[in-house]
């Protein structure tokens, strides 16, 4: 008999919060839903029409045990790494790093007329993967496939694959579906995620109503976080609906998080910041790009 089709079982409106040297965002869930997200970390979204919001950016700062996903929707952000990575992230395009044993890297908005907006993850690497050596994926938006439905659904495939079509990101311990789904009014979509994997959806625009037992619509800026089950059945309203659907496999590890160091033990966490102070935080140097 086929599992019961997911239902969302919590919601989260998101919280304006201020980042990096001054950025104005929002939060959708972060360290104190750790236990709900696992394998997934922090979801931020950010954007605004005005540069004062955005223009003082995330100037240099550190990283370790995790892996950040940089998705931008509108505009350009500017990046730099210790591995010697360095560049413009576009409207479409994405990086996903791997921070691994430590980076220093940082992200800077560029003024933009109109609009700039996009979304950073953050996904925890296994005990085994945190003192990995760093690694940085660039992908640009033609290097990211979309499929067409018959209906009219747009689909981009990131990680994961969809109608038979696998995304550029693969090889990841937690064997995540980054998906950015558009729908027409009243599209509907289905995605049939593996047993037991954590799956949420982020209202880009619009609004969407996922089947199962709680019916309310999930609308713009809202996530809504998926229960135990089978598929996960999407229906939009007339205004059309966009979002975004991350699936991933459960680490069920011990977290330790301080800022943007995710370990596993205090102990750990402590070593890092006394390495950030005495200066051997970064392990490698040299430039590592995975194609």
């Amino acid at each position: 008999m086929p599992d019961p089709v997911r239902s969302v079982v919590r919601r989260f409106p998101g919280l304006p919060t201020l980042e990096g040297a001054g950025v104005r965002l929002r939060r959708s869930f972060s360290n104190n839903e750790v236990p709900l997200f696992d394998p997934f970390l922090l979801l931020d979204r950010f954007g605004s029409s005005n540069p004062e919001d955005y223009l003082a950016g995330f100037p240099w700062h550190p990283h370790r045990g995790i892996e950040t996903v940089t998705y931008m929707l509108d505009g350009q952000v500017e990046h730099g790494d210790t591995l010697g990575n360095s560049g413009v992230i576009a409207a479409g395009d994405i990086q996903w790093m791997n921070s691994g044993s430590g980076i220093i890297h940082q992200e800077m908005p560029k003024r933009t007329e109109g609009t700039l907006s996009g979304f950073q993850l953050w996904v925890n690497l296994p005990a085994a993967q945190k003192m990995s050596t760093p690694a940085y994926r660039g992908l640009s938006s033609t290097e990211i496939p979309e499929v067409t439905t018959d209906e009219g659904n747009r689909v981009k495939v990131v990680a994961g694959s969809f109608d038979r079509v696998e995304g550029p990101v693969r090889g990841l311990s937690v064997d995540p579906t980054y998906l950015d789904v558009r729908l027409p009014p009243h599209g509907r979509f289905e995605l049939d995620p593996p047993h037991g994997f954590t799956v949420f959806a982020h209202e880009v625009d619009g609004s969407a109503t996922f089947d199962g037992s709680d019916p309310r619509p999930v609308e713009a800026g809202e996530t809504a976080l998926f229960g135990a089950g089978g598929a996960v059945r999407a229906r939009a309203a007339d205004t059309g609906a966009r979002f975004l659907l991350v699936s991933g496999r459960p680490l069920r590890e011990p977290v330790a998080w301080y800022g943007p160091i995710v370990m596993n033990r205090q102990d750990e966490l402590a070593q890092a910041v006394r390495e950030l102070r005495n200066g051997d935080f970064i392990k490698h140097r040299r430039p590592i790009v995975e194609e």
